[in-house]
């Protein structure tokens, strides 16, 4: 049914539970599987204030966290005999860039965690799972 499977990944221990589960479905169902994450832009307004890091050095350090939440799932991934190939963006906002990464890389479906926030931190945090849902036309896996 499923050949091809867009992980998104935010390296919380949710997301990795996450991902074991939908290694274990690509298994199951003989899809490969592609790992994404986003990189934070750099939050700062260029200005002479010396008090943050750096644009290069933040830049930096995002690609090495992305690096390694990626690597964790492709380590898993080969683990399981399972193909696997990764992807990043680097966005204020990560659905959008989850929907492109699934049309990008030819995905025919998304199997992400949700954090499942309700009431008024749902509200005020957000839920990319959910608005991944509400924006997508790929059919998308939700774990839980």
């Amino acid at each position: 049914m499923f050949k091809h499977i867009l992980l998104p990944t935010d390296g919380s221990e949710l997301s990795g539970k996450a991902a074991a589960a939908a290694i274990e479905f690509a298994k199951a169902v003989g899809a490969k599987v592609t790992a994404f994450t986003c990189m934070d832009e750099y939050p700062f307004l260029t200005s002479a204030d010396a008090g943050h890091q750096t644009r290069k050095a933040f830049e930096e350090h995002a690609a090495i966290e992305a690096r390694a939440r990626l690597n964790r799932v492709l380590t898993a991934a080969q683990a399981a005999g399972i193909a696997c190939g990764t992807d990043t963006a680097t966005t204020p906002t990560p659905y959008k860039e989850i929907i492109d990464a699934a049309n990008r890389n030819g995905c025919d479906v998304i199997f992400m965690a949700s954090h499942g926030r309700r009431g008024l931190a749902g509200l005020l945090v957000g839920s990319e799972t959910q608005k991944v849902l509400t924006h997508c036309t790929t059919p998308v896996l939700v774990y839980r």
